[in-house]
C-alpha cells in the first residue's frame, strides 16, 4: 500500500482534496473582499449612467436650437421637437432618466434629466440640467 508524506496509507480509489471547512473558509474570505470592493464601485456606476442623461440633454439642446432657428422661439412640446423619449425603467424600458423641459420662452429654455433610481440609497435622485447656452450641470448629486 502506498503512503503519503505523513505516512498515512492512501486507500485505493480515493484522492486527496480540500475539506469542506477549507472551501467554506476560502469562500467567506472572497465574499468579504467583494463586500469591501462593491461600495467603492457606486461612483463608477453613477458616472456611467449619468452619461445617458448628458447625451439625452445634449440631444434636446440640439433639437431646441433647430426649433429656435426655424420658429424664433423655444418649445416644451416633445412632438414639435421631434423627440421620442426612450421607455424608462418604470415602464418596462431601459432608460434610467426621465427627461423634462421645465421652462421655455422666446429666448430661453431649461430641460432636466432626473434619475428614476436611487443609485446609492441615500434618498437623492441624480438630476442634470441644460439651458439654451448649453450649460450642462449636475444639480442634484447622487
Amino acid at each position: 500500500m502506498k503512503t503519503t508524506l505523513n505516512e498515512q496509507p492512501i486507500k485505493k480509489g480515493h484522492l486527496h482534496a480540500y475539506s469542506m471547512t477549507e472551501i467554506l473558509g476560502v469562500l467567506c474570505i472572497i465574499g468579504i473582499l467583494i463586500y469591501l470592493v462593491v461600495p467603492n464601485q457606486t461612483s463608477v456606476v453613477v458616472s456611467a449612467k449619468s452619461i445617458e442623461a448628458q447625451n439625452m440633454l445634449s440631444m434636446i439642446h440640439g433639437l431646441e436650437r433647430s426649433h429656435f432657428y426655424r420658429y424664433s422661439r423655444y418649445t416644451q412640446d416633445f412632438d414639435e421637437l421631434g423627440f421620442e423619449h426612450a421607455l424608462t425603467i418604470d415602464k418596462g424600458g431601459q432608460a434610467v432618466y426621465k427627461i423634462e423641459i421645465i421652462e421655455s420662452s422666446m429666448n430661453t429654455f431649461k430641460a432636466t434629466a432626473t434619475s428614476l433610481q436611487d443609485f446609492d440609497g441615500d434618498g437623492n435622485y441624480n438630476t442634470w440640467m441644460i439651458d439654451q447656452d448649453r450649460m450642462l450641470k449636475e444639480t442634484v448629486r447622487d
